[in-house]
């Protein structure tokens, strides 16, 4: 398959940005926690790293079921990880200047069996870019994925 472009153009004022996606109608608006001089009126850039990974895994996790066979009906993904502002906020060098022990929870309705459920699970780890790139930088990323009924 060809590569596809993606590209994004920020604009903003002290911590605060609006970012535009290349071809579409809409904006990202970003702030930062107070503690990190922002006001906190919108999510952060690290929110929105956090919100990506779980965004990615639902749309990779429907490409997979279909290739499967398996039919989702609904799913819940929450998404928690360590960060370290040292480095980001001092200067100070710190071997974990990035989010550590990432964790995704997901609560799935699908009509998936056990086994159909961990290949889903592994293929999408294997396959979901968000994942990857976190992965490939060498962060801990666990999943635990959950049949739920109705």
């Amino acid at each position: 398959m060809p590569l596809v472009n993606f590209a994004v153009s920020g604009q903003g004022t002290g911590v605060a940005q609006t970012v535009a996606v290349k071809g579409a109608d809409y904006v990202i608006e970003t702030d930062a926690y107070p503690a990190f001089g922002g006001e906190d009126a919108h999510p952060s850039p690290l929110a929105y790293t956090l919100a990506s990974l779980s965004s990615c895994n639902q749309v990779t996790s429907q490409i997979v079921a279909k290739e499967l066979g398996i039919v989702i009906e609904a799913v819940r993904f929450d998404v928690s990880a360590d960060f370290d502002p040292t480095t980001m906020t001092t200067g100070a060098e710190s071997p974990d200047a990035t989010f550590q022990d990432v964790r995704i929870t997901a609560e799935i309705r699908t009509d998936a069996t056990a086994e159909q459920l961990e290949r889903l699970r592994d293929e999408v780890g294997r396959r979901c870019p968000v994942t990857v790139l976190f992965t490939r930088a060498g962060v801990q990323v666990t999943s635990d994925w959950t049949r739920v009924d109705g």
